[in-house]
């Protein structure tokens, strides 16, 4: 019987969410929902698509540097794990049916460090660069995703730093991550790269 009331408010949960909480937002689909406790700083420039699900412990941040606007968008049947945080201070897009294992970091951006006269929490914070994330991308536990691409139905393995590009249909592992695989649309097969 629990499982059954838990499904159940999970489902009305849903339901509700963007009629009691969408106003802190610029958007929220049908559907959508970020299950508390959860975080959020910068509301009214984060688009969530329908049907997204953020699991507890999400921090959602979007708030500019250096005079940029920031924007973050999330696009529709997404499933975020437990303890997700993405931050924006210029772009972040996030596609369509992305799923990602929990504590999985999402950031377009980096903290200063170079004056060691100063701690790095008081430097300031940088944009680094553009992040998008394809369409059916998986990301696996505790992967980061730092001012880089991450291309369509890609696979980021468990604990991998994605600093740079990530070509579609790759799956990447590894601190810096790397693609090990890749599908190759003749055979129509996933083929490991040579290392």
């Amino acid at each position: 019987m629990s499982a059954l009331l838990t499904r159940l408010f999970s489902k009305l949960y849903r339901i509700c969410f963007a009629f009691f909480h969408g106003w802190k937002f610029q958007n929220v689909g049908v559907g959508a929902a970020l299950f508390r406790p959860y975080r959020v700083d910068g509301g009214k420039e984060i688009t969530i698509g329908a049907q997204t699900v953020f699991q507890r412990g999400t921090w959602l941040y979007c708030c500019g540097v250096d005079g940029r606007k920031a924007a973050l968008s999330i696009g529709g049947g997404c499933a975020f794990g437990y303890n997700n945080h993405i931050t924006a201070v210029g772009q972040v897009v996030i596609g369509d049916n992305v799923l990602t294992a929990n504590n999985v970091y999402i950031s377009d951006n980096l903290h200063d460090y170079e004056d060691v006269s100063i701690p790095i929490m008081h430097q300031r914070v940088r944009f680094k660069r553009e992040v998008k994330i394809g369409d059916g991308s998986w990301i696996g536990e505790n992967a980061c995703v730092i001012g880089a691409r991450v291309g369509k139905n890609c696979v980021i393995g468990a604990n991998a730093v994605v600093t740079s590009d990530i070509p579609d249909y790759s799956v990447a592992v590894g601190v810096p991550a790397t693609v090990i695989k890749q599908f190759d649309p003749q055979s129509k097969k996933w083929i490991a790269l040579k290392a």
